[in-house]
């Protein structure tokens, strides 16, 4: 899903990529699985990449608790082979991690807070930050909130809303009590783009601006394409707990206090940069 933000930007900027994937289902990708250090080491070594993007991962909370092992050896594992082989090659390794590595106790977190996971998600891809962060000088640690983007390959809360609404749906049942920080795929690209040209190495939140729960979100998305006659209603977490039963945090809101200390923060407020992707991806296809 990020990847599909990512990738396009950059080919757009002139860089040459060997974009990878576990599942070859774009004419763009190749197959390379992180979990494999031999293999990815061999690929590496032929391509001489100058710089390593890592954004492999099990993202999904509910996968990832029922196979702990399994999300460990990607998410931890994958990025220890991913930093072996970035420390070899002697170039830059972008680690992607996310607002879950805290517990949500605090209102908002910068990158001076110390993390805190309440499930395996998180736990591991917070594994996943030390280890980038005590094998290598040259990293960029970047976390994303909540991710919007991907088109046909969104299968995240902006798709969830917009399938129902498709399927004509005029009652939505949407949390209120989770808070966040939407990003913006084709926003977190051009921020990347800008800081892998610095070597400003280091952690670094990129989350678009403002702040929201879930049903704000749905709300915006109805009302951009233009959904008329929809009932809202804001219910809390404990409504979806036989559908999502791991443990989430209250607070997710990041905020991108080193990009701004740099004057590099390119994310825009996140109804402007929402707004955008629902025209861009879905306006064509738009329910009446």
């Amino acid at each position: 899903m990020l990847g599909s933000g990512v990738y396009p930007y950059l080919k757009s900027q002139g860089y040459n990529i060997m974009a990878t994937d576990l599942v070859v289902n774009e004419t763009w990708l190749s197959k390379l699985d992180v979990r494999k250090f031999k293999e990815a080491k061999s690929i590496a070594y032929k391509f001489k990449p100058d710089i390593i993007l890592h954004l492999a991962a099990f993202t999904s909370l509910e996968y990832s608790e029922e196979h702990l092992e399994e999300a460990h050896d990607t998410n931890y594992n994958g990025t220890v082979n991913m930093a072996k082989i970035a420390k070899s090659l002697d170039v830059p390794l972008v680690y992607i991690s996310t607002a879950g590595v805290f517990d949500g106790k605090k209102d908002k977190y910068t990158e001076k807070d110390i993390p805190n996971p309440i499930n395996v998600y998180g736990r591991t891809k917070f594994y996943g930050e030390i280890a980038v962060e005590n094998m290598l000088e040259k990293y960029f640690i970047f976390r994303a909130g909540w991710m919007i983007g991907g088109g046909k390959k969104d299968h995240k809360f902006v798709s969830y809303i917009v399938d129902q609404a498709k399927n004509g749906n005029k009652e939505f049942n949407v949390v209120n009590d989770k808070f966040g920080t939407p990003t913006y795929v084709r926003d977190f690209a051009k921020n990347l783009d800008a800081m892998i040209n610095t070597k400003y190495y280091g952690k670094y939140h990129m989350v678009c601006e403002g702040t929201a729960h879930r049903a704000d979100i749905a709300k915006f998305i109805l009302d951009t394409l233009g959904i008329k006659g929809y009932k809202m209603n804001e219910v809390d977490s404990s409504f979806f707990d036989k559908q999502f039963p791991v443990a989430r945090s209250r607070s997710e809101i990041l905020i991108n206090a080193n990009l701004k200390k740099l004057k590099l923060n390119k994310m825009r407020n996140w109804k402007e940069a929402l707004k955008e992707y629902l025209i861009i991806d879905f306006i064509n296809e738009q329910p009446k």
